[in-house]
């Protein structure tokens, strides 16, 4: 009994020392002092949670606070949303309703309650229709209150931080989820600390040995950054001080997760990247007002100093990034005889960027009438929701569009500046002007040139659209459309125009039969798809309907015909057979499952009975030692992905359910495909020594070898066939050991 009362005692020390840690942050904040709102609201959410316990065993009420902390220290956000952060969980996980929360708290903060528990559970449910549903809901949300997202953003960061307690099916499906969605949504909203947790976060889940391996790897080579950072710096500092400027500068190391991703794209080992950091200054300037020129005379100092990169400049102070990211970055020559970017920030544009668009309400000193970009964004994303993409898979990828993109900067005609994502086309500028520009758009001049609508487009490019009331939209449109609203509205547009095509064309057969004195039947239409080669009647109506099909004499006199042998055989094909016409090697089958698969477990992949109880991924051929996950498919068979591939990032997101943990056999005799890329300094006899290494030294096959040269550097792919990870990675490095091979690296294919 002592016990309990000394684990319940326990508890509530560490409950109210985390509430007064939470008032701690928000006292000091620049917000008013609404103190009595967020006690009142943490003692009503403490009542509703009381007993229950989080899956680490702590008391529930640690999860509110932590995710208020986070809206309030990391977001800057104020009273309205730390309450909100503070019952988020009440009216989905108690009796309590929003009616309640309104009595006792009032409107906003219900409303955005009301919002959070709309979107509960992540947005993911375990049907790809409630996906797209819950997804949408999310979106429709944020528009009506961002407050909704930032702290659903603060929600996921704290389950991040804790999900060490869950299962690692579980983590996988949570990691990916975060990867697919969250981490580009806080960077849209210019989250950069918050996004780059999260992607460190979601990598060391998913790669755990990869992220210690990095870690390791930058805690080592910190002196040595030390020491570079040191030698940049002092002349630079002391030139800044001289011109009295009030700055702070540090160098900031690349997060874990970029690190690897850079290692990754450009096939190197952790040694060759050498923009591990940046510098940063952070100044404070005497007027806001002269910011800008602050930061151009800081820019003027260092290149007094090191010599310039002229190909990396970024002015993102004359011109903001969408999610309102200020600053000037530049990249010299080191001392050490390495390229050093800077950043060059004043201590408002730092807050905003680590903090991003709450940040600006902190600064905000009035209303403008100037459409902010955050604004504009949540406006598209209105639109977009307007046409949802059915398939919830392609719904996402369409929002995602936006998520990532990076900005470019195009002029109208009249000098009026239109943010559009990077490698958008002069038909995605027209849909952004307006939806009839876009449906009516013939062709476009930029820089006064006559162009396709497909032409891409650059910052700083002037665009004009030629139109014309006659024109309507193709298929072909969807090819040279990047931009999310653009997809969105062709792809409305042409269901719309199929569905009216389709109606026309069965109004057409329908009448032509009739006059025919030909009865419509399942089997009247079965024999005219068979004998058009369709596979369903809406096909025949479509084609129908544009006249590729015509309903004439020869369809009658076809169609009266006898022919019920044909029909017969047609009705009697067993359903799956395989048409001889395909051929063998295209035929996909998946094996039976070799074993009951529990899915709480870690599933062994093993040979069983001569035969593998799993299949590999085509789209990303894992080998033993690579960090696997696997995917129950329909047939209940394990497919086995990398977890990194990005088709698994996809079934992460949306069919957590089916993900299960899985790791290799200790013991795997087994052969598997792996390809090397290589390049190097071609001279007379470097073929013979790789062949050499690969067959004489490790004694693996060679199952395909493609070398080319060009000007004295030779490049190709060898294909193998290998047992392991580690089996590939020596080869690599033997082969690298060869004096003209400078780059030796596993690829997929």
């Amino acid at each position: 009994m002592n016990e309990v009362t000394n684990t319940a005692q326990q508890d509530e020390k560490l409950i109210e020392d985390e509430f007064n840690a939470l008032l701690s942050d928000y006292i000091n904040s620049n917000h008013r002092q609404k103190i009595d709102i967020i006690k009142r609201a943490f003692h009503f959410a403490n009542e509703a949670h009381k007993g229950i316990k989080r899956r680490s065993g702590e008391p529930y009420i640690l999860h509110p606070i932590a995710v208020a902390r986070i809206v309030c220290r990391d977001i800057g956000l104020g009273s309205t949303s730390i309450c909100a952060a503070l019952l988020h969980d009440v009216v989905e996980d108690t009796d309590y309703t929003e009616e309640d929360i309104e009595n006792l708290f009032g409107k906003k903060i219900a409303q955005i309650v009301g919002g959070l528990t709309k979107i509960s559970g992540g947005i993911f449910g375990d049907k790809a229709s409630a996906q797209a549903e819950n997804f949408r809901k999310l979106l429709l949300t944020m528009s009506e209150d961002i407050r909704v997202i930032l702290i659903k953003i603060a929600d996921r960061l704290h389950n991040m931080r804790t999900l060490g307690s869950m299962l690692p099916s579980k983590q996988y499906k949570i990691a990916g989820e975060t990867l697919y969605i969250y981490a580009p949504l806080a960077h849209r909203l210019g989250l950069f600390a918050i996004k780059t947790e999260l992607e460190d976060l979601s990598f060391k889940y998913e790669h755990p040995d990869s992220y210690r391996d990095i870690s390791r790897k930058i805690q080592e080579s910190e002196e040595d950054r030390e020491t570079v950072f040191r030698h940049f710096a002092a002349p630079v500092a002391s030139k800044l001080k001289a011109l009295n400027i009030d700055f702070e500068m540090k160098a900031r190391v690349k997060s874990v997760y970029s690190i690897y991703n850079k290692m990754q794209n450009k096939g190197i080992p952790f040694e060759e990247v050498y923009d591990l950091f940046a510098v940063r200054i952070i100044f404070s300037p005497k007027d806001y007002i002269d910011e800008k020129t602050d930061c151009w005379k800081i820019y003027s100092t260092i290149t007094d100093v090191y010599k310039l990169h002229p190909d990396r400049i970024r002015d993102w102070v004359s011109r903001p990034k969408a999610n309102g990211y200020q600053a000037l970055h530049v990249t010299v020559m080191g001392p050490d005889g390495n390229w050093i970017e800077v950043q060059i920030r004043s201590a408002k544009m730092d807050d905003i960027a680590e903090r991003g668009f709450a940040a600006h309400w902190k600064y905000k000193v009035g209303e403008t009438d100037e459409e902010s970009e955050l604004d504009k964004w949540l406006k598209t994303i209105k639109e977009i929701l307007e046409n949802p993409e059915p398939n919830a898979l392609d719904f996402l990828d369409t929002i995602k569009l936006n998520l990532f993109a990076s900005e470019i900067f195009v002029f109208t005609p009249k000098g009026d500046i239109k943010t559009l994502p990077k490698d958008s086309t002069a038909l995605d500028f027209a849909f952004s002007l307006h939806t009839n520009i876009g449906f009516q758009a013939i062709a476009a001049k930029v820089n006064h040139k006559l162009v396709p609508l497909s032409q891409p487009l650059q910052s700083g490019d002037q665009v004009e659209i030629l139109t014309s009331r006659t024109q309507t939209p193709n298929h072909d449109w969807l090819k040279s459309v990047n931009t999310a609203k653009a997809k969105t509205k062709l792809i409305a547009y042409m269901k719309r125009d199929k569905k009216n095509k389709i109606q026309k064309g069965e109004a057409a057969l329908t009448e032509f039969l009739a006059q025919s004195n030909i009865v419509i039947s399942p089997i009247v239409l079965d024999k005219i798809i068979t004998h058009f080669c369709l596979k369903k009647k809406e096909d025949l109506f479509y084609k129908i309907g544009v006249e590729e099909i015509a309903v004439d004499d020869n369809l009658k006199k076809y169609l009266k015909e006898k022919s019920e042998n044909v029909i017969l055989k047609y009705l009697k094909m067993p359903f799956g057979k395989k048409d001889a016409s395909v051929p063998a090697d295209k035929i996909i089958t998946t094996p039976e499952p070799a074993e009951k698969i529990n899915r709480k477990e870690t599933y062994v992949l093993r040979e069983i009975n001569g035969r593998n109880n799993y299949s590999l991924a085509a789209c990303c051929k894992p080998i033993p030692g690579d960090d696997v996950l696997g995917y129950i498919n329909d047939n209940e068979t394990v497919v086995v992905h990398k977890r990194s591939c990005p088709l698994a990032t996809k079934l992460k997101s949306s069919f957590g359910p089916r993900i299960i943990s899985a790791k290799w056999a200790e013991h795997n005799e087994n052969s598997f495909a792996a390809t090397i890329y290589i390049k190097g300094i071609d001279t007379v006899g470097v073929l013979k020594q790789i062949t050499r290494v690969i067959t004489d030294n490790l004694e693996v096959n060679i199952r395909s070898l493609h070398i080319d040269t060009n000007d004295g550097i030779f490049e190709g792919k060898i294909g193998l066939f290998v047992h392991d990870v580690v089996e590939v990675e020596s080869l690599c490095a033997q082969l690298k050991q060869i004096k003209e091979v400078k780059i030796a690296n596993r690829i997929s294919e």
